[in-house]
């Protein structure tokens, strides 16, 4: 039994989807989505299959990301040993099964170019370290049933549900993962225990973000203005452009024409995926043109150089002129709410300018307009209106 066959390492690494044999009984399955296995087919010597046939069975020996070929050819001649001597592999085999926190962290590394932003991909990672590794981390992958996804999910179902949904869609991706590589075999234990209904079903509650009444903006921008701190610009510039607290905080001066008078947010930086320009008005460029003296980075910068202000900036300011527990992100609402019931804005210019996708996606296909120019229209309309404390207070 010499460890040799009809693959090479090349081989390995190139061939399409398929099942491609080695010899022996050892194949190299290739998934259509590109995934590579290795199985051992084996017939055990003195077993009967319940048709009463020679107990043939495949056996999964990982993934060939991390078993080589010869780690493969290895593994099934101990395979094909046991199975001549009469040994069933699946209980007598000394696999090498990584443990849960192993596949997650190599998904997690796997997957780091395809996150949206890196704070995306931390916040994946954070919430299988928080929840889960300190109750089946240390479990080798295989031995991870709906018993063990329970633990993990349970104590949060009802009180963090969110998260709990979130860590649920995690943990099915670890152990399908781990599935494609051949360290599992069977249904993902968290379909089963969603399909069953095992867990009890919870109405999420609309969580909103308290938001200024659009009377009151007025009188509050005011007030920012007459304070100095970079957090008072960002928070009048996202006041003025409707905008949402990560996309000004982010804000780097190449995405700000100013003699096109807008201010383009790249594509990765937003919800929907989308790049989106935003009109720029005479009170919003006044903001930033001083700002351009600092040379930073950033158009916004926080206390070190070249590096952003906090998240938490604006709305530690609001705390502190003491506004009533609005948040930042209220100020959208406050917008939206003003272009309905003052501006009388038509809604696809309204939504457009917070950036919502609005329509099904065939209405979407066909709306290839931004609606730029109506929305400049609208913009410094809102901007009046957030400049004239009179009227803001009547």
């Amino acid at each position: 039994m010499a460890l040799s066959g009809k693959l090479t390492k090349k081989l390995v690494e190139n061939l399409g989807p398929g099942r491609h044999g080695d010899g022996g009984g050892l194949y190299l399955v290739v998934d259509p989505s590109g995934a590579r296995r290795w199985i051992v087919r084996v017939t055990v010597k003195g077993q009967k299959n319940r048709k009463g046939a020679p107990l043939r069975t495949d056996f999964g020996l990982g993934g060939a990301d991390v078993v080589t070929l010869h780690q493969a050819r290895d593994r099934a001649l101990e395979y094909r040993r046991m199975a001549k001597q009469g040994l069933n592999p699946r209980y007598n085999a000394r696999q090498e099964i990584p443990t849960f926190e192993e596949i997650s962290q190599q998904v997690h590394i796997e997957r780091m170019p395809t996150w949206k932003n890196a704070k995306h991909g931390q916040q994946w990672i954070n919430t299988l370290r928080e929840y889960a590794f300190p109750k089946i981390g240390r479990m080798p992958v295989d031995s991870i049933g709906q018993p063990e996804v329970l633990m993990c999910l349970s104590p949060i179902w009802t009180e963090k549900h969110e998260t709990a949904r979130r860590l649920s869609q995690r943990i099915k991706t670890v152990l399908d993962v781990a599935k494609s590589k051949g360290f599992r075999s069977g249904e993902n234990p968290v379909t089963a225990i969603k399909d069953a209904r095992v867990l009890p079903s919870v109405k999420a509650r609309p969580k909103h973000h308290d938001a200024m009444p659009w009377r009151d903006v007025p009188a509050f921008y005011s007030r920012l203005d007459s304070r100095s701190a970079i957090a008072a610009k960002a928070l009048m510039f996202t006041i003025l452009t409707a905008s949402r607290t990560s996309e000004v905080l982010e804000m780097k001066w190449p995405e700000v024409d100013f003699e096109a008078r807008l201010w383009t947010v790249p594509a990765e930086r937003m919800k929907g995926g989308k790049a989106h320009r935003v009109p720029l008005t005479d009170e919003t460029l006044r903001i930033l043109e001083p700002l351009k003296a600092m040379k930073s980075e950033y158009v916004f910068e926080g206390q070190k150089r070249h590096s952003p202000l906090s998240n938490m900036s604006m709305l530690m300011l609001l705390r502190r002129m003491d506004a009533n527990g609005f948040t930042v992100h209220g100020f959208r609402s406050s917008f939206r709410d003003w272009a309905a019931e003052a501006a009388n804005a038509p809604r696809e210019i309204a939504e457009a300018a917070l950036a919502h996708q609005v329509g099904s996606d065939v209405e979407r296909a066909y709306a290839r307009s931004d609606l730029l120019e109506r929305r400049r229209r609208l913009m410094t309309d809102w901007t009046d209106f957030v400049q004239d404390t009179g009227r803001g207070e009547t």
